[in-house]
C-alpha cells in the first residue's frame, strides 16, 4: 500500500480543479502505476452496471452522466496532486506520466433518463487500460448517487399520476442530504425523474431550477401572536405567498391565514408540515378553498399515495429526506468491470466467475423493443443485428466529445416520456413486475465459451 496519512489539513472536503484527479481510490493509483512499472497498457472495455434492482423497484433511472463525462473531460493532476503522491511515496516516472494524463477513448452510454435493468451497461468505456482503470470510483459515485433519486423522484411522480391531479413536487431534501455536493446533484437528479423545482437556491442557480420555499416556524415563533407573523410576512412577501399555518392550531391557523389574506391584493395559500396530514388537509381546505395547499413533512411515493387515495387535498408536495437519501434503497449494487481486452492487437472478451458476481463478457448492446410502449429489452454484443433500438449512444470517440449534453428539461421530459413507455406493472410502487430482458444467443454462447476456457486452465 502506497501511503497512510492524511491530507494537507485544509480540512474543507472540497474537490476542485487542483485535486480532481485524486478522486480515486488508493487501490487504482496503485495499479496505474504497476501498469506502466510493466509497460502493460493494452486496450481495454469496462461496463458499468448493476446485478440487482433495489427492493420495490421494478426499474431504475439513468442519471449522473454529465457531471461523470465532465470528470472525464477534464481530469488532469495538477502541482497539487503530484507533490501530494510524490508525497506518499509514487514513482517520479510514473507521476510525470500522470502530469500529462488524456483521455483518448470512447464512452458510449445510456442517455439520462432512460430505464435500465439489471446486467445492462449504464455506459462502458474503452481506451488503454491506464486511462479506463482510473474512472472506476468517480463513476460508480457520480451515476450511482444520481441514479437512485432520480428513481425515488420518478417513484413520487408516479404516484401522483396513478393518484393524484397533476400535483407539483419539490425538493425540500437539502438539509438531510449527505453533504453539500449530494444536496446539489439530489436536486438535479429529482428533476430528471420528474420534479418541478427545488428549495435549495445555489441548486436553482447552477441547473437553471425553480426555486420555491415559503418560511419556518421559528418565523412564527418569534413574534408576539399568529397573526402578526402572518402580516409582517404579507407586509413584505405579498404575491403568491404560502404562510405555514400549524406551528400552533392547524385549523384555527389557516382560519386566521385566510382573515388576514383578506387584506391584502394576493394568492394566499397554506402548507401543513405536521399532523394526520389527509384529514386535516380535508379540513383545511373547507376553510381556504380554491387556494393552494402545499404538504410537506416526511413524504415519500407510499405517503403520497396513501393520502391521495384517502381523499387528501393538496396542490403540491415537498419531500425531503425520503428523496435526497433514497430512504428506502440508499446504496445501488453498481460495479464497474472488465469485459474486453486487447491481445496480440485484437479485443478478447473477458469475464468475472467469482460466485455470485459472474458478468457477461465483451462490449454490450442494449435493444429495447417496443415503440408505443416497451415490451422487453435484449442485452447483446455491441454490433450484434436484431430487433429494437439501440440504447447505448456515442459520448466520446478517440477522446473528444461527439454529443451535445442537453438541456436539463429535456432531459426530463424524456425521463417521463420512456417511464411511460413500460409495463405499467413494472411500474408498480410495491412488488412490480420484472421487466423481461433478454440475454442474446450470441451473447449467451460467448459467455459459455469463454467460461469454457477459463475453467480448462
Amino acid at each position: 500500500m502506497v501511503g497512510t496519512d492524511t491530507g494537507n489539513g485544509e480540512g474543507f472536503g472540497y474537490v476542485t480543479p487542483e485535486n480532481l484527479g485524486l478522486f480515486t481510490d488508493l487501490y487504482e493509483l496503485t495499479m496505474l502505476q504497476g501498469y506502466h512499472a510493466a509497460d502493460h497498457d493494452p486496450r481495454a472495455t469496462f461496463s458499468l452496471f448493476f446485478r440487482r434492482l433495489p427492493a420495490d423497484r421494478g426499474y431504475l433511472l439513468a442519471a449522473g452522466l454529465e457531471q461523470a463525462m465532465a470528470y472525464v473531460e477534464d481530469l488532469s493532476f495538477g502541482d497539487r496532486a503530484i507533490d501530494y503522491l510524490r508525497n506518499r511515496g509514487f514513482d517520479e516516472d510514473f507521476l510525470a506520466r500522470l502530469a500529462e494524463f488524456e483521455f483518448t477513448g470512447t464512452v458510449r452510454a445510456l442517455p439520462e433518463g432512460t430505464p435500465v435493468f439489471p446486467d445492462e451497461p449504464l455506459l462502458e468505456v474503452t481506451a488503454p487500460i491506464f486511462q479506463a482503470q482510473l474512472f472506476e470510483t468517480v463513476l460508480l459515485n457520480q451515476v450511482g448517487f444520481q441514479t437512485l433519486v432520480a428513481s425515488k423522484a420518478a417513484r413520487m411522480r408516479e404516484a401522483v399520476e396513478r393518484h393524484g391531479d397533476d400535483q407539483s413536487l419539490v425538493d425540500f431534501g437539502a438539509r438531510r442530504s449527505h453533504g453539500t455536493d449530494a444536496g446539489m446533484k439530489a436536486a438535479r437528479a429529482a428533476a430528471i425523474g420528474g420534479f418541478d423545482g427545488t428549495s435549495l437556491v445555489a441548486a436553482g442557480e447552477e441547473f437553471s431550477l425553480p426555486v420555491y420555499g415559503t418560511m419556518a416556524h421559528s418565523w412564527i415563533q418569534s413574534f408576539e401572536d399568529e397573526r402578526e407573523a402572518f402580516e409582517a410576512f404579507l407586509d413584505r412577501f405579498h404575491e403568491d405567498t404560502i404562510l405555514l399555518v400549524d406551528t400552533y392550531d392547524t385549523v384555527e391557523g389557516a382560519k386566521l391565514a385566510m382573515d388576514v389574506a383578506e387584506n391584502y391584493d394576493a394568492e394566499v395559500g397554506v402548507r401543513l408540515d405536521s399532523g394526520d396530514l389527509a384529514p386535516l388537509s380535508k379540513d383545511v381546505a373547507e376553510i381556504v378553498g380554491d387556494r393552494p395547499i402545499f404538504v410537506s413533512s416526511s413524504m415519500d411515493e407510499h405517503k403520497i399515495a396513501d393520502f391521495l387515495r384517502d381523499g387528501g387535498v393538496a396542490t403540491g408536495f415537498g419531500p425531503g429526506t425520503a428523496l435526497t437519501t433514497s430512504r428506502d434503497a440508499p446504496s445501488l449494487d453498481l460495479v464497474y468491470k472488465l469485459t474486453e481486452i486487447e491481445r496480440d492487437g485484437e479485443m478478447r472478451p473477458s469475464m468475472k466467475l467469482s460466485s455470485g458476481k459472474v458478468t457477461y463478457p465483451g462490449a454490450k448492446s442494449v435493444r429495447r423493443v417496443g415503440e408505443d410502449g416497451y415490451e422487453r429489452d435484449i442485452l447483446g454484443l455491441r454490433g450484434e443485428d436484431g430487433p429494437g433500438e439501440e440504447q447505448l449512444v456515442p459520448i466520446f470517440e478517440d477522446g473528444e466529445r461527439v454529443s451535445d449534453p442537453p438541456e436539463l428539461g429535456a432531459i426530463a421530459d424524456r425521463a417521463g416520456e420512456r417511464r411511460r413507455k413500460l409495463p405499467d406493472e413494472c411500474r408498480a410502487l410495491r412488488s412490480p413486475a420484472t421487466y423481461p430482458v433478454e440475454i442474446s444467443d450470441d451473447l449467451r454462447e460467448l459467455a459459455d465459451d469463454v467460461q469454457a476456457e477459463l475453467e480448462a486452465r
